[in-house]
């Protein structure tokens, strides 16, 4: 972040912090003195805390104005706050919370933003145009590989208006617990993936014959049977080549139907932006996330849908939302999403402490409730729409917390089914992140991050940080990209064909 002769800098989040964040790259050396006068006596990792004042031993640690945790013994002030220093409080109660009470700032309309985008006849509006070819189970996952290689030699290149074709393949479908309560989460994940705005409402389903989950199952409503499903079963296809062959004639026809469109003026308000965090470290919540939540909050003035998720990254800060919530509703369903959560984690004899990665911690984050405090920053300030459960499609527009699971690649699935068409992706550590239906926009916490990885990340918000710039800054230029993006400008992910395998979420039995 900082050239190593820079003077000492730290990060304090608010007044009544007791802890503040090293912000010189490289880190500090023991008798490093701040301009307030404060000296260290050990020395400490960039990112990683710094006592402010001493700490006794089960004080409260404070930062970003919440308690993260108790000491486990006294520290000094300029000492190294050590993850093991930082005992972890209890998950918040549900009980008592605060009620839905105008604790969301109401945002004034931002009028005039459009994006160049694909219309379809539902009313929704993709940013990319693609074919997806939807499996019904994994059985017929290599083939549908198979015959999607030929799809993109043979067929793509007739087809110029036509950005990509994509299999959505996955591991269920047979060998589950098909009819248990938990299956609810899988099947309309599927249901609701081939209905993505970025697929044209063109939907092709593969299906081997004998599974449970009948490839029937996946259509949208008043779809036939007969027009949008291949069998590899059917006793009229003689052969792996006519299977094949089946399938590349299935696909050519669409493909047809699909290089027809053409990008279309569409509001802002027609965008449907999931927002995710990966590889967080100790400044995601001072830079990147803060100006994402700035971004957010534009586009819910400009009308648009912004999906936040990943439980256990917010569960912490349960008692920040519910005030937010746009009615008391939109609140029950907040805690509904969350003791579910807490439950599925119990069955698994696990915890939300579980959630914090050995790369988190190298970054500074001692736990989860350090992380969420920084992750749920990048909501906003804006009132909480409404809620999903995991794999529901969106209904309502402005801010939205999608409940889903924190990893990458099951948060993103879930998100390309409730109806995504954009993805900003921040992160401390560095990935190389993609999904293959929606264009992911990666933001950097820091700059240094961006300096190694110049051609993967898009936005270096650790700009912040150096005071080059501020939130409201990067906030803009994220809107501005997403605008741009949206009308197919290409992300760094895009240009170098970078994508990750979907990850359905099951929670349910597997036989």
């Amino acid at each position: 972040m900082q050239p190593a002769a820079a003077k000492p800098l730290y990060i304090r989040m608010h007044a009544d912090d007791n802890v503040a964040i090293v912000a010189n790259r490289g880190g500090l050396q023991p008798g490093a003195e701040f301009a307030c006068g404060l000296r260290l006596i050990e020395q400490i990792p960039q990112g990683h805390k710094v006592a402010l004042a001493d700490i006794g031993k089960d004080e409260a640690i404070r930062r970003y104005g919440e308690v993260i945790g108790h000491a486990a013994a006294p520290i000094a002030k300029g000492s190294w706050v050590k993850e093991s220093l930082v005992q972890m409080p209890d998950a918040p109660s549900f009980d008592n919370l605060p009620q839905p009470n105008g604790g969301a700032i109401r945002l004034p309309p931002l009028e005039g933003y459009t994006f160049e985008g694909y219309r379809n006849a539902d009313g929704s509006v993709g940013t990319r145009n693609i074919l997806a070819i939807s499996t019904s189970v994994q059985c017929v996952a290599g083939t549908v590989e198979f015959a999607l290689d030929r799809i993109r030699k043979e067929l793509l290149p007739k087809y110029p208006n036509v950005d990509d074709v994509v299999a959505v393949t996955h591991a269920y479908g047979c060998g589950v617990a098909i009819n248990a309560p938990g299956a609810a989460v899988p099947i309309r994940t599927l249901q609701n993936l081939a209905r993505n705005p970025n697929f044209g409402g063109e939907v092709m389903i593969v299906g081997l014959g004998c599974e449970k989950l009948q490839p029937e199952l996946l259509l949208p409503e008043g779809m036939s049977a007969d027009d949008e499903i291949m069998r590899m079963q059917d006793e009229g296809l003689t052969g792996f080549g006519e299977i094949v062959e089946d399938i590349v004639q299935m696909a050519d026809a669409r493909l047809k139907i699909l290089d027809r469109r053409r990008r279309e003026t569409c509001p802002a308000s027609a965008l449907v932006v999931g927002m995710q965090c990966g590889g967080s470290d100790a400044f995601s919540g001072v830079t990147a996330n803060p100006a994402l939540g700035f971004a957010a909050d534009l586009l819910v003035r400009a009308g648009a849908t912004v999906m936040f998720s990943e439980v256990t990254e917010v569960r912490d800060a349960i008692h920040l939302l519910t005030p937010r919530a746009a009615n008391q509703e939109v609140a029950d369903a907040l805690v509904r999403e969350m003791a579910w959560y807490d439950r599925y984690l119990a069955g698994g004899e696990a915890d939300r402490s579980a959630n914090t990665t050995p790369g988190n911690k190298k970054g500074g984050l001692s736990n989860i409730v350090e992380k969420a405090m920084g992750s749920v920053i990048k909501s906003g300030t804006g009132p909480i729409a409404g809620v999903l459960a995991p794999g529901e499609r969106v209904r309502e527009k402005g801010l939205i917390f999608a409940a889903t699971p924190a990893s990458d690649f099951v948060c993103g699935t879930l998100q390309l089914a409730s109806g995504m068409t954009l993805h900003v992706f921040t992160t401390g550590r560095g990935t190389p992140y993609g999904l293959a239906a929606v264009p992911v926009i990666k933001v950097s916490t820091r700059s240094e991050l961006k300096q190694r990885w110049h051609d993967l990340i898009d936005v270096d918000a650790g700009s912040i940080a150096t005071g080059d710039a501020t939130i409201e800054d990067v906030g803009w230029e994220i809107f501005r990209l997403m605008l741009d993006v949206a009308s197919g400008r290409e992300t760094w992910a895009e240009h170098w064909k970078l994508t990750n395998a979907l990850a359905l979420f099951n929670p349910g039995p597997v036989t």
